[in-house]
């Protein structure tokens, strides 16, 4: 038979081998073994289905109007080693991706060796082989190709790329939680200086307070009593701007950590809450919006990843088919390796069919159907959460703003009370103590009014974190064909 015939002849025998391998795959069932996990739709959740609002900017910080603040941001996503770490989560991911994408098609090794060998003269070669010492050599060029019949490469192909872009959108979280972590920090430090501000003008009131209760007391209009509360309200002024400043520097020490700068690199830094200009947010919780939120398309891929797992696992119980072939030289003695009789060649399929294997692809395909049920579970766990998240920031914005219209006629009110009281403290016609509660009310007041102005600004950082930061998965999912 000629080789050619040879070549045909075992392809055909292939195609019946395979034939029949088809026929028994079902000896190794993948019966009853299904997921039972369901994903969440957004109706379910009462969320708004709404026409697709404006997106919102990825750099949504620019729009604030405070340059130094997005400096700050932008250097925190250059230098943040928390970054760098799913940065590498993510090249590891892309290796699997081209891992993958290596183990199917044609793999094409050569080889070479040669040994200087002794030959029995008591075995199986004759003399003049047999007992003598001869030198053997091989040359060859090895093919595989294996045929991916039942989609077991695509799907972990698949899989693998799911995994990437759940990597990918891991990042883009982390990247969000970052920049609005940096932001918080920023009204957190502007809200304590602001508390400082206050309390630095609160005890220069009292030292002048102090001033006019010691030349009332020299004219005989007050007693001691009056001018050791008057002494009394200073060292607790003191010590309330002794306490921000300690908030100050922690604040100033967590915002250089954000940004992978030393503790004392923002030592002078001043923040002015008053040049933030947020923009206009959402008064609802938008599907559209809310499914872009980085930690959901992660989740989302996860469970693509995941169910193209349990294709793998359920193509593991078909047939595996391989064509195999070679070229090359073989020879005894180094001096005829060369010649055309040393050729050397074939061709020929192998077919791997799992018939019985007391149940390891059963317990494999049951493993992976649990993965997809949990990755379908994480992503439900992420979307409540991710609904609870929004719905919570724009509650508190929403009450916010209601607490600081209500917040302006009180310190109104308070400023015009202390006004009166001073005035007529210093006419004689009140006590000291009228003076100090209208002081302790507008102090109050004040206090309140800017951590309302921080708690609105907080309000809206966590709802542009809550509705992803900006973020957009234009990723289409594969296909299941």
């Amino acid at each position: 038979m000629k080789p050619d015939q040879l070549i045909v002849f075992r392809l055909g025998s292939a195609a019946v081998v395979l034939a029949a391998a088809g026929l028994l795959a079902g000896c190794a069932s993948t019966e009853g073994i299904s997921a039972s996990a369901q994903p969440l739709n957004a109706s379910d959740l009462g969320l708004a289905q709404t026409a697709a609002p404006a997106p919102l900017a990825t750099d949504w910080w620019r729009a604030w109007g405070d340059d130094t603040l997005s400096d700050l941001i932008e250097q925190a996503l250059r230098s943040q080693p928390s970054l760098k770490v799913a940065q590498a989560r993510l090249a590891r991911a892309q290796a699997a991706v081209e891992g993958e994408q290596s183990t199917g098609g044609l793999h094409v090794n050569a080889s070479a060796d040669t040994t200087r060998e002794h030959f029995s003269a008591t075995s199986i070669y004759p003399a003049p082989l047999g007992g003598s010492i001869r030198t053997l050599a091989n040359v060859q060029v090895a093919a595989q190709w294996e045929f991916d019949f039942f989609g077991r490469h695509r799907a972990a192909l698949d899989a693998a790329l799911g995994q990437t872009r759940a990597a990918q959108a891991d990042l883009q979280a982390a990247r969000n939680l970052l920049a609005s972590q940096v932001a918080q920090t920023w009204v957190q430090l502007g809200r304590l200086q602001a508390q400082r501000e206050v309390a630095q003008r609160t005890l220069t009131q009292r030292e002048q307070m102090l001033a006019v209760i010691r030349q009332r007391v020299d004219a005989g209009l007050d007693t001691r009593v009056e001018l050791r509360q008057g002494e009394g309200a200073l060292p607790d002024a003191r010590q309330q701007i002794e306490a921000l400043d300690e908030q100050i520097a922690l604040a100033r020490h967590a915002l250089a950590a954000l940004v992978a700068q030393p503790p004392n690199a923002f030592e002078t830094l001043r923040v002015d809450l008053s040049r933030l200009q947020a923009g206009d947010l959402p008064t609802g919780v938008p599907a559209d919006l809310l499914g872009r939120r980085p930690d959901l398309a992660a989740a989302r891929w996860r469970v693509e990843a995941a169910m193209r797992g349990v294709d793998v696992a359920r193509a593991q119980f078909y047939p595996n088919v391989n064509l195999a072939a070679f070229i090359g030289l073989s020879s005894i003695g180094l001096d005829r390796l060369i010649e055309a009789d040393s050729r050397q060649f074939g061709v020929g399929p192998a077919i791997r069919l799992p018939i019985f294997d007391s149940g390891a692809l059963r317990a494999n395909l049951r493993g992976r159907t649990a993965e997809l049920d949990a990755a379908i579970e994480g992503y439900n766990s992420a979307l409540l959460e991710s609904v609870r998240d929004a719905a919570d920031q724009l509650s508190s914005l929403q009450s916010v703003q209601r607490q600081q219209a209500e917040q302006a006629q009180a310190l109104a009110a308070a400023e015009s009370a202390y006004d009166i009281a001073l005035q007529r403290y210093r006419a004689g016609l009140t006590g000291h103590l009228t003076v100090l509660t209208a002081e302790t009310t507008r102090l109050t007041q004040r206090r309140l009014g800017v951590d309302l102005r921080a708690r609105d600004l907080s309000a809206r950082i966590g709802l542009v974190r809550a509705l992803g930061g900006g973020y957009t998965d234009d990723t289409p999912t594969p296909s299941r064909g």
